[in-house]
């Protein structure tokens, strides 16, 4: 059975709620075959000048994420309308992600757990999230910095991720060094990234999509708002790591359950031999 899945990263710049809905609207209308529709980090929490982030912060319950909800279930889409500024139960401000569904349901949430240091004042989150997309596969969240850490990606792709969501706003002069960093993360660990940058003025642009061999599938070269459309196909992954990268080397292949396990005293922990290979969902099998 095909797990190719249509998916849309929209490189826009940041905007309102009602401008939103109408873009999503025409873009959709437009681009029918795409299920999966991706925008940036904060897309609807970045107004001109520098945010209030007490002020913009709202909590999960708000009639904002009600209506977006409503929106895909309305657009029959599975979306991911950038991240926003929570406002958690112990009053403590996140940047987090939230994924609704077709059905209307919230599937997934995730609160940044590499916030950009000293600019970015939101406080860290503390677990990594995939969620399953039936039919498909198994999706990982990663909010623009996160992806700078090796850590992260790697244990994405050992919960399962098929493919990696990367939302961004770079609006610094580091995106090159970024676009090497998502294409080297998707290499080691055999996963899909796609890496959606806002577009000029709120970011850089020159989001991209690559496979699970490094090679990028789908690019945009310049900062201007445009919508990239890719099929990501799921059994790439399993292909990939059962024949090896180039058909030659598989690091998740690595060790053998003899082996002895490696400390690693920057984390105060190790690598488990036994705990190496990446859990697989059920909708995976």
């Amino acid at each position: 059975m095909s797990r190719s899945l249509g998916v849309a990263l929209v490189q826009h710049h940041a905007t309102t709620l009602s401008d939103f809905e109408e873009h999503l609207r025409r873009s959709t209308a437009a681009h029918p075959e795409m299920t999966l529709w991706v925008y940036p980090e904060l897309h609807l929490d970045t107004p001109v000048g520098s945010p209030d982030v007490e002020r913009l912060a709202r909590p999960l319950s708000d009639e904002r994420f009600v209506r977006l909800a409503a929106l895909a279930a309305e657009l029959g889409i599975w979306l991911v309308p950038g991240s926003f500024y929570e406002r958690a139960e112990d009053g403590r401000v996140h940047n987090a992600a939230v994924v609704f569904g077709a059905d209307g349901d919230v599937h997934a949430t995730y609160r940044k757990i590499f916030p950009w240091r000293p600019a970015e004042a939101c406080a860290p989150g503390g677990e990594f999230t995939v969620f399953d997309m039936p039919g498909y596969g198994r999706i990982g969240l990663s909010i623009c910095y996160d992806i700078w850490f090796p850590e992260h990606a790697r244990h994405l792709a050992w919960d399962g991720a098929d493919l990696i969501l990367n939302l961004v706003q770079t609006n610094t002069s580091d995106r090159d060094q970024e676009l090497a960093i998502v294409r080297g993360n998707a290499i080691m660990n055999q996963v899909w990234i796609a890496s959606v940058n806002a577009a000029a003025p709120t970011g850089r642009g020159r989001s991209l999509v690559v496979d699970p061999e490094g090679a990028t599938r789908m690019s945009s070269a310049t900062a201007e708002q445009e919508i990239l459309t890719a099929v990501i196909d799921f059994g790439q992954v399993e292909a990939v790591r059962a024949f090896g990268t180039a058909g030659v080397s598989r690091p998740w292949s690595q060790f053998r359950a003899s082996d002895a396990p490696i400390d690693l005293p920057l984390y105060g922990g190790r690598i488990t031999p036994t705990n190496w290979t990446p859990r697989r969902a059920e909708t995976n099998a």
